[in-house]
């Protein structure tokens, strides 16, 4: 007494399997990369809480002129990463790459902590100075029309003496 299924069926049945188990694949694979896919940010998002609470992302900016330390383990560096209307200080322990320098363009993926300083895994400089990437020079010119924005506001503010 078994079932007797038309061609028809049978073809039916394989189409539906089939795409269930693409399916399945397709969720296993984006739940396998959820964890590895790294946001980027600029210093003025961050302070703004548009920054992930909690997870690893990548900021991008310049290095703050000026900000560069070193700790005495010749590891251990602290520098703030600008957009050049906010920064925010980075703690990054191992090897700087050769092109990280002051004033220069820079990304940095890692983790804010409480304190505000983001701990980062990875440091990576630019390798030429005419390249930004896409989101880094938007984001970059937005910081500096909010900035433009802010001085024009604050310099209406205060009436001009004479």
């Amino acid at each position: 007494m078994g079932i007797s299924m038309k061609p028809r069926q049978k073809k039916f049945i394989y189409i539906l399997a089939s795409v269930a188990l693409l399916g399945m694949a397709v969720g296993l694979v984006l739940f396998a990369l959820k964890d590895n896919v790294s946001l980027y940010f600029t210093p003025t998002q961050v302070h703004e809480g548009e920054a992930p609470q909690g997870r690893a992302f990548r900021i991008g900016g310049l290095v703050k002129e000026g900000s560069v330390k070193r700790a005495d383990d010749g590891l251990t560096s602290n520098f703030e990463i600008t957009d050049t209307h906010r920064s925010i200080p980075v703690r990054y322990t191992g090897i700087l790459p050769d092109l990280f320098m002051e004033g220069k363009g820079v990304v940095a993926q890692g983790r804010v902590e409480a304190d505000g300083v983001m701990r980062a895994d990875e440091v990576l400089a630019k390798h030429d100075e005419n390249y930004m990437p896409p989101e880094a020079a938007d984001a970059m010119k937005k910081a500096q029309e909010a900035k433009s924005i802010e001085a024009m506001s604050n310099s209406a503010a205060v009436p001009a003496v004479k």
